[in-house]
Parts: structure tokens; sequence; C-alpha cells
């Protein structure tokens, strides 16, 4: 995680319970908070999909603890109603009548001249495997030859076939689900931080490609 979004957010929503803040401010930082973690504070990209699901979650989560009991819903709704009756706040809210059309214009046109970008394309052909035999462990293997050491075990010893197919789900599920997802389709949850995103192996043209 990147400390330099994380340990701010952490800041100010210890400056929220020293100043002891009403629930209005509560829930309107922890919007922002969650929002600031999830987009800015990992270094390998959430797709939005996954931000918007959980900035979803964590909305319905606060509504429901603010209507949870009439003393939250009148915590949370009294600053609003004195924003707009008391007229001391009169300037305050002339700001923010005036800032929100602003901020959504702001969005509506940074949305419409952002650079056109190519669309993401699953690689349509696998790498060849070098020409040359490799060296792993002082052994030269040639690539374009090899068998599957195992597979013969399928028929021959099937407790022991078991065993392998059990190493690689464990190794598949410590290193390549994250991109490649459950059930290899090429949709895991940073698929589309990837450009071009991963292979759907499920894809019976894709499998005819390989070596």
């Amino acid at each position: 995680m990147k400390l330099l979004v994380v340990l701010p957010t952490l800041a100010v929503l210890i400056a929220l319970r020293y100043f002891k803040a009403g629930l209005l401010a509560w829930v309107t930082v922890l919007l922002f908070a969650v929002y600031a973690v999830f987009a800015y504070g990992f270094r390998v990209p959430i797709p939005a999909s996954v931000i918007s699901m959980y900035m979803g979650i964590t909305l319905l989560a606060l509504a429901a603890y603010v209507v949870s009991s009439p003393e939250r819903w009148t915590s949370f709704t009294q600053p609003i109603l004195s924003l707009i009756i008391e007229k001391r706040y009169q300037p305050l809210l002339v700001l923010m009548v005036l800032a929100i059309p602003t901020i959504a214009a702001a969005q509506v046109y940074r949305s419409m001249t952002t650079p056109i970008q190519p669309p993401y394309f699953s690689r349509t052909v696998h790498p060849a495997p070098p020409s040359e035999p490799i060296t792993v462990h002082e052994q030269e293997i040639d690539l374009n030859a090899v068998e599957n050491p195992f597979r013969e075990l399928e028929v021959s010893d099937p407790e022991e076939f078991r065993e392998h197919v059990e190493n690689g789900r464990r190794v598949y599920y410590q290193n390549c689900v994250y991109c490649h997802g459950d059930n290899m389709l090429g949709d895991g949850l940073f698929a589309y931080g990837l450009n071009p995103i991963p292979t759907n192996f499920q894809d019976s043209g894709t499998i005819a490609m390989l070596q």
C-alpha cells in the first residue's frame, strides 16, 4: 500500500475523533477516505468496478448506521437543516450551491477531454517457446520436445497424480488467480489493470495455439 495516501487518511480520521466531530462529518470523511484508499492507496491498480462495488457497500453500511436510531438520524440531519435555515450560514450555502454544479461540470469536462485509449484485448497468440534448450537446475530442457512427466501418473498412479494436481492448485491460488481468475477465464481481480488482459484459457481456440 502507498503510505503517502494511507497515513494522511488515518491522520484525518484521528483528528475527527480528537475534535469530536459530528456524525455528518464522519460519514462524509469516511466516504472520501474509502475512495482515496481504494483509488490511490494501492500500488497495484484496483479496477473501477471493484472500487464502485466497495463504495456501494460502504454507502449502504453508513446509511444503515445513520438510520438505525432516531438520535443518529437527528445528529446527521441537524447540521444540514441549520445550513439551510440559519442566516449565519448563508454564505456557505451559496458557496455550496455554486460548487456542486461546478464540480459536476468539471467532471464532465475531464471525461470528455480524456485522451482516447486503445481498448483492452486479450493476447491472441501465446509466445512461442525458445528454439534453443533452456537450463533448469543444471539440466538442459528442450521446451519444444519436452513431455509432461506427471501426465502418465494419471493412469499409472492416480493417487500421486492427485497430489501433483493439488500442488498445482496451491501454486495457482498463490500466484496466478489474481489476474487469471478462479476458472482461468482471464477475469481475475486485477485483470483489467493489465494491457493486454490475461488470456482466456477456457477458450478452445487459445489452447489450440499453445505448444
